[in-house]
């Protein structure tokens, strides 16, 4: 973990995306946000507060709203907590160029937090409930399913 492969992957004399200085958030605080991303492909990424930095997936479906849908989940680089409030525009030709939005944020409680098993109640203004991440094996090292749980 860490935000070394965040940074090498950017360039931020181009780029208006947070550096990963400034602000530390309380660890009681347990934030996560949604943005919607219109890269090469639209993609939803879901970003969990983690020991001092985002852990981030890319959900190219979308979040599952629906108890029983699962939804392939990739796992990419640790973000700055600052992200959880960037919106703008990554320019062209710069990592993940393309506009970027919040489309939910919010508090998690963590219920489980393991190597291969993330279980949370998200709080957010459009998702709240019971979320699984779970390590998805067969298909590759850093794939994993997200699904809403049943209540």
């Amino acid at each position: 973990m860490g935000l070394e492969e965040y940074k090498e992957k950017r360039n931020f004399k181009t780029t208006p995306e947070p550096h990963g200085k400034g602000k530390v958030l309380p660890l009681s605080s347990r934030i996560f946000v949604v943005q919607e991303h219109h890269a090469t492909h639209l993609h939803y990424d879901i970003r969990l507060e983690s020991e001092g930095v985002l852990r981030s997936w890319a959900v190219p479906k979308g979040i599952p709203e629906k108890p029983g849908e699962r939804h392939l989940a990739v796992e990419t680089e640790d973000h700055p907590l600052e992200y959880a409030g960037f919106e703008g525009t990554i320019p062209e030709g710069e990592y993940g160029a393309g506009a970027v939005k919040i489309w939910d944020s919010g508090i998690f409680e963590p219920l489980v937090w393991e190597k291969d098993k993330i279980e949370v109640v998200l709080k957010g203004d459009r998702l709240a409930g019971r979320y699984v991440l779970v390590r998805f094996k067969r298909a590759g090292e850093k794939d994993w399913l997200i699904f809403r749980a049943k209540e």
